[in-house]
């Protein structure tokens, strides 16, 4: 059985479910955060070694300000709740994103849930805070033409090379991406990552993804058949 090291999520679907519930957007944010560690724990059972999940895209700036400001507090709630059993549990919080235009404060406890799990060997709960894919890899090239120009790199960089540039660096490919609530877009999410990944697209909203529906997405990613461009013997 094929085994899904690296689990991609977007979590689609928040402010419509709880607008479905009769409730402001920010309540469906709010539960949704806390489904993060609902899902966290199930993968880790499941044997899933890395979980990157969509939390705030650079575009999301573009909502209303009460909803930014909302979002921006959440990880203060997220991690006050949870970080003690997330080391606990051996989870290791990382980040990959653009933190230096985040609040301070909100930059703050981030970077802070990265040390205090620094040297923990469980699963990797990596948070895409304020990230997008192109800016990343806008980055990684101007990263790399300055190492050139300062000598530090050669001309001539590969694959492997160039992924040393990105956020997520030490991180396996990208092994299956689910999107929640229906859409079929990657919506600028870890396009370099995904070049060989599964996708899987649910109707369950963010706040309705339970650990059956990972399950269920998981035994269909073992079916599929992964030729990374070859072709297999008739």
């Amino acid at each position: 059985m094929k085994q899904c090291k690296h689990l991609a999520i977007i979590m689609d679907g928040n402010g419509r479910w709880a607008k479905a519930q009769g409730k402001k957007r920010t309540a469906g944010h709010l539960v949704g955060a806390d489904n993060v560690r609902t899902i966290a724990i199930a993968a880790n059972e499941m044997g899933i070694e890395y979980l990157t999940i969509y939390a705030f895209s650079t575009e999301n700036w573009k909502r209303s300000q009460d909803e930014v400001e909302y979002l921006m507090k959440l990880p203060s709630y997220f991690f006050k709740k949870y970080m003690q059993e997330f080391i606990d549990r051996g989870f290791r919080i990382r980040m990959i994103g653009d933190l230096d235009e985040l609040p301070k404060n909100t930059k703050k406890v981030l970077l802070e849930a990265e040390e205090l799990s620094k040297d923990n060997t469980g699963l990797s709960l990596n948070i895409a805070m304020n990230y997008g894919s192109q800016r990343e890899i806008v980055q990684a090239v101007n990263h790399y033409a300055s190492d050139v120009l300062e000598g530090k790199a050669t001309l001539g960089i590969d694959e492997d090379g160039f992924a040393s540039y990105l956020y997520t660096k030490d991180f396996p490919p990208v092994d299956l991406m689910i999107r929640t609530s229906g859409e079929q877009r990657i919506s600028n999410y870890l396009l370099w990552q995904i070049a060989y990944a599964e996708l899987i697209f649910v109707q369950e909203s963010w706040p309705e993804f339970t650990e059956d529906v990972l399950k269920r997405c998981l035994e269909e990613y073992t079916k599929r058949d992964r030729r990374f461009g070859g072709v297999k013997d008739e």
